[in-house]
């Protein structure tokens, strides 16, 4: 037994372009999956500009930097092994890898006050 069944209707050639609607529905279209699938398409990287508000002192001495730096870091690696214990799990995880960067950064710090030349003080006359 055969079913009859209609035949399916016939296809319009026609193009996204023939209305003006159909082109800017198009259009709208590009710009969404251009900003969804390749956002740099869009804009341009901004050139980024260091605000002014806070500022190293011009003449501040390289070592007195890297001793700031170094303490810095000290601080900022303490606090996040204590933020660490009171977490749990990948939160845990997360923030002791944090710690071990901040650490990281201290020990080329302190490698880095290593190697400064300290300046000899003149002979006395």
């Amino acid at each position: 037994m055969f079913k009859a069944t209609p035949n399916p209707p016939e296809a319009d050639d026609v193009s996204p372009y023939e209305s003006l609607d159909s082109k800017k529905l198009n259009e709208a279209a590009e710009r969404a999956l251009d900003h969804y699938l390749n956002p740099s398409a869009l804009k341009a990287p901004v050139a980024r500009k260091p605000s002014t508000m806070f500022m190293v002192a011009p003449d501040i001495k390289d070592e007195d930097l890297l001793a700031h730096t170094c303490e810095s870091l000290a601080q900022a690696s303490v606090m996040a092994s204590d933020f660490a214990g009171y977490l749990q799990g990948p939160h845990r995880h997360t923030a002791m890898a944090i710690q071990q960067i901040v650490m990281l950064a201290e020990l080329a710090v302190n490698r880095m006050l290593d190697n400064v030349a300290i300046p000899k003080p003149a002979p006395h006359s």
